[in-house]
Formats: structure tokens, sequence, C-alpha cells
């Protein structure tokens, strides 16, 4: 492609040359002859560093936000204001900007944001539409399983999978919108149709700093959606209203205590699944707990505002499964119930938790086993132990991915925000399969254990390394 046309609608200064670009590249490892290289700034290393490597390597023209001195003749060398958000216009325009040829749904917040795009993908496959997915647990290109590395990924990688989805005749995408991909400008370029805010809480502090620049990230998502999409939010969350402050796209919302666009009232509860009322029709579905009833209601909102008949999206939302990892249940022959969750958050596992306590009424007993990701926000450890212990009956403590971090060192923060009584409560057990192990050991029938932080993953990264690690299939063991 020529660069010209890979830097439409990017403001730059700089060479003006014509040339004919092989790809787009911001690691200069991967550089080869006729690339464009572009220098990033990155929170641990700088692309600017690289630039005479990735030029050495024959890299044909490279974008940075500071002129470098000395590069050899024949390289176009490209100036912008911000090589991240120029990587987004350009990378959209490499791939023929896809997001224009689907119709694209984005969905933010803390919680609630892969069961939401993974039901949106279920529903219109299962509806008859070709769909594409970005998710945290897997992406899909129509019916074929990509592996997913991050929640959103980097800009060429984004637009990459959207072009397949193009190529693959899928009409709808629906995605993942991450704090990290909007501050980094991931999404820059992409043309959404629509956009969903579950809820925010506190999260990802270690990037943000403060739960304000966590909180603005969010909203940058919906201050980009043009006029014709929709922005659908949770009324019930405080932070609906300021997603919408500065959007000017269609505004809905949706709610399950108030009065909203899309109501959804709670008729029953149980560890079978949830009864709702959805704008006055009753609906059985497979799922548990008030969070669930927010994710199907988001769900349903969503679909009808892209067209939808309403009986007919209930009707296909009724035959749909909770996600991998997403409050899981498994059945143990002893007669105790397991539910794997992905709760990492504070408010994440206070609905876990609220959501048990809800349905098992105060019978048997709930067993919580809980830990803290290494080289992440230290401020919620102390939050998630007492979480756990104000919800729990008992509660062992353990480890999640530790990362570069000691694992007892992660439980002493955890523990530290304990008083003795709730420490009664806590076995600290560092190996997080003897923590499961021991939980099913404790658990007799009629009682529940969560085990809660890691839910879809299947891996546990110790110093660097990258274990096969899966909650499921150590349960199931014990089982």
């Amino acid at each position: 492609m020529q660069l010209s046309e890979i830097l439409s609608g990017v403001a730059c200064t700089g060479c003006a040359a014509e040339v004919e670009i092989k790809k787009i590249t911001f690691d200069s490892r991967t550089v080869e002859a006729g690339d464009m290289f572009v220098a990033m700034r990155g929170t641990a290393v700088d692309g600017h560093h690289y630039i005479q490597s990735a030029v050495e390597k024959g890299a044909a023209a490279v974008v940075c936000e500071e002129m470098p001195a000395g590069l050899a003749d024949g390289v176009a060398v490209i100036k912008v204001a911000d090589s991240a958000a120029a990587l987004g216009t350009m990378a959209a325009n490499y791939y023929g900007n896809p997001s224009r040829n689907l119709t694209l749904v984005g969905v933010t917040g803390t919680n609630g944001k892969t069961t939401v795009a993974t039901l949106l993908y279920r529903l219109f496959m299962k509806s008859g539409y070709k769909a594409g997915l970005l998710s945290t647990v897997c992406n899909y290109v129509g019916e074929r399983a990509v592996p997913s590395t991050h929640t959103t990924p980097d800009a060429i990688h984004l637009n990459g999978l959207l072009a397949e989805m193009v190529e693959e005749g899928c009409e709808y995408a629906f995605m993942e919108v991450s704090s990290h991909s909007v501050a980094q400008h991931r999404i820059d370029g992409l043309h959404f149709a629509g956009g969903i805010f579950t809820n925010l809480t506190r999260d990802h502090l270690d990037y943000h700093k403060t739960f304000d620049n966590y909180l603005k990230a969010k909203k940058g998502f919906f201050d980009m959606l043009p006029k014709e999409a929709f922005a659908l939010t949770n009324a019930d969350d405080r932070n609906g209203a300021v997603m919408l402050q500065n959007c000017t796209a269609r505004k809905y919302a949706y709610s399950v205590r108030g009065m909203a666009d899309f109501k959804t009232r709670i008729v029953e509860d149980s560890f079978e699944g949830l009864t709702l009322e959805v704008d006055g029709t009753e609906v059985t579905l497979p799922f548990v707990g008030r969070f669930n009833a927010y994710n199907l209601t988001a769900v349903y909102g969503a679909a009808v505002l892209l067209g939808m008949e309403r009986q007919e999206v209930l009707r296909v939302l009724s035959s749909l499964t909770p996600v991998s990892g997403r409050f899981e249940a498994l059945y143990a022959p002893a007669g105790y119930i397991a539910i794997v969750d992905y709760a990492h958050t504070p408010d994440a596992l206070n609905n876990v938790l609220s959501t048990i306590n809800e349905v098992r009424g105060g019978r048997g007993t709930l067993i919580t086993v809980v830990g803290c990701g290494g080289n992440r926000d230290k401020g919620k450890r102390p939050m998630m132990a007492r979480e756990a212990t104000a919800a729990s009956d008992r509660v062992i403590l353990t480890s999640d991915n530790p990362r570069d971090e000691e694992p007892q060192a992660i439980l002493d923060d955890m523990t530290a925000g304990l008083d003795p009584v709730e420490r009664r409560k806590c076995l600290v057990i560092a190996d997080r399969r003897e923590a499961i192990r021991t939980a099913c050991a404790m658990a007799q029938k009629g009682d529940v254990i969560l085990v809660a932080g890691k839910g879809h993953e299947d891996y546990q990264i110790v110093k660097g390394v990258k274990h096969h690690f899966d909650d499921k299939e150590v349960l199931r063991e014990c089982f």
C-alpha cells in the first residue's frame, strides 16, 4: 500500500515522497525491508530508541514524535504529535477501514464486558447472522476461534481481525473495549455503530493511577461515538450519566431497579437460573444473579437497537448458556456446588458473593477461595480480603497470578486489611491447587465453594513463566 493512503486523515509533517509499504509494525524486532516502523512511547520502553535499528533492518518509513538525527537517505520520516493515536488511524487505513464494513458494537465497564459481548455474538450467530467477537476469553471470526491475549488487541492486530471478519462475510462484530485500549488509542480510527456501558468500580489503578483517570478513559469511548450510533448505559450506575456528558450518539438506558428504555424485574433467582420480566414479558434463563440480570438486559437492549424483534431476542436469549468462567457452576457428586468466577475486583467479588448468599438463603456453608494478581493495583488487596471475609463463612486466601511478586508478599497485603475477628475466618495457603483441594475437603452436602479471580484462565504466571493451571480442572480432580 502507498504511504499516502496509510497517512490519510493523520496530521503529520515530514517526507512527502511516495513510498510502497509492505506492513506496519511498532516492534523493531519484526521489521523487514519495506516496512513502516512506528516509534511509540510505552510504559517501559520508548520505541524512539529503536528507530536506527529498524532502519538498519530495511524500514522504508518511520513514524515518530521526535525527528531522529543521522538517518540514511531514502527513509521517509513522518512526524506526528502522538504515535499511538496515529497508529490507530494508519492501521485502519492499511486494512481498508474494516469497521466501516461491519456493524461494530463496543462494550465497556469494569464488570460484565465479556458476558455482554459474548452473549451478543452468540445471540446474533444463533439468529442466523454471521458475526465476530473480540473478547478476553477468545476471539471469533464467524465460528473460527482465534486465541486472545488482551481484552482489546493492539490497533494493528485489531484491524487485522476486523478485516478477516469482513472477508469471511461477517455482518456484525462485538468487542470488549478496555480502559487501556482507550487511553492507548488502540481503538482510534474505528467506526462504532453502538456502545454499551455496564458499570464502573475501582480497577486498573496500577495503570491509571486515579479513579478519575480510569473514569475518563471509559468516558472517552462514548465521546468518540458518531451521531448515528447508539449509546446504551446502565441507569442504575451513577457513572452511567457521566459517560453521556459529551456523547453525541443516540442515548438509551437500561435498568433493573427503576424506569428506563429497557426495564427488567427479577421474578425469581436460584442456582438453576433466573426468571425475569423484561419489558413486560416473563422469561426464564439459565443464568444466576442480579448482575446477570443487568448483563442480559444490556444484551436485550442492544439487540433491539440493532433492529431485532423484541420477542425473538428473548426467545433466543433463553436458549443461551453462561460464558466460561463467569459464575460457572460445577456440581460435586458429594452434594456441594463449586462456582468458578473471574471476579478480581472488590465490587465484582461483592456482586458474586451477594448473589450466592441471596440464592442460598442462609443454607449450608459458603467457602471462598480468592487471591490477588501480582504487579497490579496493591490498594485493592486488603479490600478483596475484607469483601471475602464479610460475606463468607470460611475464606482461603491464596495465589492468583503472582507474576514477578512473591506470593506471600501479596497475601500479607491482603491480610493486612483484616481485624483479628476476620482473620479467624481465614486460612492462608499460597499454593492455589492446595487451597482448592482444602476447600473441597472442608465442603459438605449443601455447601457452596466460590473459586474467584481467574475464571476462564488456564494458566498461572509465576516469575514471568506461564504454567498451565485451570481452576475447573482442579475442582473436577477433587470431585
